[in-house]
Parts: structure tokens; sequence; C-alpha cells
């Protein structure tokens, strides 16, 4: 997770001590969050190629890969707007942007060879062909992203933060909902 900053700390100190905040300090405290990933998942891979379909060249040749992938989502808070924010004394209505998938992280390491079967006739698969199967993995894992639940539990577990952040602040009701849009950010 992302370290705060000193000023961060700071500004909210200042927020939680005044009696009636404003909603554009509140906006500046949850944009100096920027990117906060609220859930982290550890999702293993099974990468299995062959190409003994090739007419031309004789023998098979087969792999088994393994691999680990590390996901990390959450809700960037730079992109909260100061309209997204109202306050009515100790009533806040706060409107987030969608959970986003910041990364996908496949470590070297974390790529295993299984089980490798060449014919006579061919070659090994080279580390080129293995990197372009690792590749491959990681959009197949981007693309089960919603299947999975991460978005969704990053958003429960943004909401949760946000409300309880906002409590110790000193608002009694506190009212979050996330934008329609979902915003596709991933390095």
């Amino acid at each position: 997770m992302r370290r705060m900053s000193p000023f961060f700390i700071i500004l909210l100190f200042a927020i939680s001590c005044k009696s009636s905040p404003s909603a554009g300090i509140e906006v500046l405290a949850l944009k100096e969050m920027n990117e906060l990933v609220t859930v982290e998942y550890v999702v293993n891979k099974i990468i299995r190629a062959n190409d003994d379909k090739t007419w031309y060249k004789p023998g098979d040749r087969k792999i088994l890969m393994t691999c680990q992938a590390t996901l990390k989502a959450g809700v960037d808070f730079s992109l909260i707007a100061p309209e997204n924010i109202v306050v009515d004394g100790k009533q806040i209505s706060l409107v987030l942007p969608r959970a986003t998938l910041f990364s996908v992280n496949i470590k070297p390491e974390d790529i295993k060879m299984e089980y490798e079967e060449v014919g006579v006739f061919r070659s090994g698969f080279t580390a080129a062909e293995r990197d372009v199967l690792a590749a491959q993995a990681q959009r197949q894992i981007q693309q089960s992203v919603d299947s999975l639940g991460i978005l969704a539990t990053a958003e429960t577990n943004a909401s949760l933060f946000v409300s309880n952040l906002l409590r110790k602040m000193g608002y009694r009701q506190v009212s979050i909902r996330f934008d329609v849009e979902p915003i596709q950010k991933l390095n």
C-alpha cells in the first residue's frame, strides 16, 4: 500500500479537530491519498501450449508452466471532484470513482516450467517463446478480474475505509456510492 505523506497526516489531524469541516478540505484530503490499494490477490495460473499440429515439422512439442501473479486493485482518489462531496452539518455524501486494477505483477522467479515434451527432431521452447506464453497468461488474468470479484471487493474495502475515516472526523451520517463508469488504469 502507498505510504501516507506527513502533509496528509497533519491535514487529517487538522480537519478532525475542526467542528464543521468544509467540503473543499475533504476533497483535498482524499485526493492526497491518490491510488489507494484496497485489495491484493495472489492468483495461480497454469499455462499449456503445444505446436504438434504443424504439418511440416515432425514430432510433438508441448510445455506446461505455472505462474503466480499478484493483482492490486483499489480506488484512485485523485479523480474525486468537489462536486462529489456534499456536506450538510454532520452528514456527508460522497461519490467515489469505481475501483480499478492498478497492477498485475508476475515475477520471473514465480514462473516455473513443470513439464516439457519435445520430439526427437524438434528443439525445446526458447526463452522468448516462454515469455510470450507468460504475457498471454498475464492478459488472461487481467480479463478474469471481473469473474474473480476483485473490483467488487476493492470497492467494499474502500467504502469501509472512507466511511470509518469520515466518522472519525466527526460525521454521524456517511453516505458513499460509486460512480457508474469504471476507469481502467492499468500500468
